[in-house]
């Protein structure tokens, strides 16, 4: 099993990115930050992360990635070059073309965890700036086995947000 770590939209938070890397390092396998930092892309921070930049990011940053991890090929945006204002249209996609299992993305500071003809599509919310119904600073923690992804959302005092737990069965073959 994997255990993943996915947060996005700090803007400019240092500290609470400083203290997410600092209690997960280590205990997650990977650690993802999907944009809008404001952050230095130099700054030593992101040695333990990947992270690409959002469209409030300076220059520096990877716009997105793929990266193969077990079964999964995890496609990683900030996803405001692909409409997601107005849906997961255009951003499915692409994921389509990339091939991609997980979508990781960030940009609308909504929490956002959806399942399409076999694409996960996973939006930890914003840390520092919620925006939406759910109206909490948060990040989410997948865990990946060869069954089922479940997904965890977490608030910025490390709790679990309870009615936001989901699990989703992975296709057979």
């Amino acid at each position: 099993m994997k255990k993943i770590l996915v947060m996005s939209d700090s803007h400019g938070d240092y500290e609470i990115v400083k203290d997410i890397r600092n209690r997960y390092k280590g205990k997650v396998d990977l650690l993802f930050h999907n944009g809008d930092s404001e952050l230095p892309a130099t700054d030593k921070l992101w040695q333990d992360f990947l992270v690409v930049g959002g469209n409030v990011d300076v220059a520096g940053f990877k716009d997105e990635q793929l990266l193969e991890l077990g079964p999964d090929i995890i496609w990683q945006i900030h996803g405001h070059r692909y409409g997601i204002n107005f849906g997961l249209k255009q951003l499915y996609v692409a994921a389509q073309k990339n091939k991609a299992t997980i979508v990781l993305f960030g940009h609308l500071h909504r929490i956002n965890c959806e399942k399409r003809q076999g694409i996960l599509f996973v939006n930890p919310g914003s840390i520092s700036q919620p925006r939406g119904s759910i109206q909490e600073k948060s990040y989410a923690i997948l865990d990946l086995d060869e069954k089922m992804i479940k997904i965890q959302y977490y608030n910025r005092h490390h709790r679990p947000l309870k009615k936001l737990h989901f699990k989703f069965w992975r296709e057979e073959s």
